[in-house]
């Protein structure tokens, strides 16, 4: 007797060059790893001790409204970008684990940098994938009783918010796809290396992605969660949206790069993609708040701190941000 093919649980639509009709793909990425692989990296030490709390000092209370370009780190992935007179959350996590449940997974450090009330009227969220440091449901639950957001995903991943909250509507978009969000500010869905999954039957049954947003305020380029691979994706940004003034890169969760490498840059690796799309400023985030993997807690910023002096970048362009802490800061 034949296997059943498997089914996409999230979405269902086209072959296409990154869809194979069940799950999603990027050309030339590595395959995912498997079990055996997952418990060599478990079992294999190296694994350095985080403390139970590592606060931030900083503590942000942002103003209603922005007119030029404004941008917090609330913790981990979470943004909220202040321009052209709307406010957006990018992969809003305020639960305190990072995980399918609350007693166990994942478990901040620090607080959140804004407190939840303390944010303004939230116009719009960004969601780049469903892994749960990026996609928390509980938090857009209370985003959606409080300020009715637009909330903007990538392909399957409405199909995994509606599952607990069918209440809330969302705009998905493939990549290369994009959505008015009004004001002059458009969120354009571009690819990342990396991958999406829930539980353990669902790896890439819904698209990943990292958000450009072009505003009359200039381009801000947000990267959630992405591999360096071969540099193409970000090459292709470049050349599409020209020198973003800001450019949101991941600097955490790198270790070991056996195993991690082709999901998560390590802070070289953001400093090449730096030196690729050319932007005015950067700021590290996907850092210091949840413990993912090997690399101890502060060791993201005094890696990217070595990365900037070898490719002689002064390090006021590319800071790695703490949750509360503003760009620009005296703003």
């Amino acid at each position: 007797m034949t296997a059943a093919r498997a089914t996409n649980r999230y979405y269902q639509g086209p072959v296409t060059d990154h869809f194979d009709g069940v799950r999603f793909f990027l050309a030339n990425q590595p395959q995912d790893k498997g079990f055996l692989e997952l418990a060599r990296w478990q079992l294999g030490g190296g694994r350095k001790d985080w403390p139970d709390s590592f606060p931030s000092p900083f503590r942000d209370k942002p103003p209603a409204e922005v007119r030029d370009l404004r941008s917090t780190l609330i913790g981990h992935a979470s943004f909220l970008i202040q321009v052209a007179g709307l406010n957006i959350l990018t992969d809003p996590v305020f639960s305190e684990r990072a995980s399918p449940v609350s007693f166990a997974g994942p478990k901040r450090v620090n607080p959140p940098g804004i407190a939840f009330d303390d944010l303004p009227q939230i116009h719009a969220v960004l969601i780049t994938h469903n892994h749960y440091d990026h996609l928390d449901t509980d938090t857009l639950g209370r985003l959606w009783q409080r300020y009715r957001p637009t909330v903007v995903a990538p392909l399957g991943n409405d199909a995994v918010i509606r599952a607990e909250h069918p209440e809330i509507p969302v705009e998905t978009r493939d990549w290369g796809g994009s959505f008015d969000l009004g004001n002059g500010v458009t969120a354009h869905v571009e690819p990342a290396y990396h991958w999406s999954a829930r539980g353990i039957n669902d790896r890439r049954m819904a698209l990943w992605c990292a958000y450009v947003l072009t505003t009359p305020a200039g381009t801000v380029y947000h990267v959630g969660d992405t591999g360096f691979g071969d540099g193409k994706i970000f090459r292709a940004v470049r050349e599409r949206f020209g020198r973003p003034r800001l450019a949101h890169l991941p600097i955490g969760a790198y270790e070991p790069r056996w195993f991690m490498e082709p999901q998560h840059m390590n802070p070289e690796d953001a400093v090449k993609v730096l030196e690729i799309i050319e932007a005015e400023q950067a700021l590290g985030h996907h850092w210091g708040t949840f413990r993912l993997t090997n690399e101890g807690v502060d060791e993201p910023p005094q890696e990217l701190a070595a990365a900037l002096q070898v490719a002689e970048i002064p390090e006021a362009r590319f800071r790695p941000l703490r949750p509360g802490e503003a760009w620009p800061p005296s703003a």
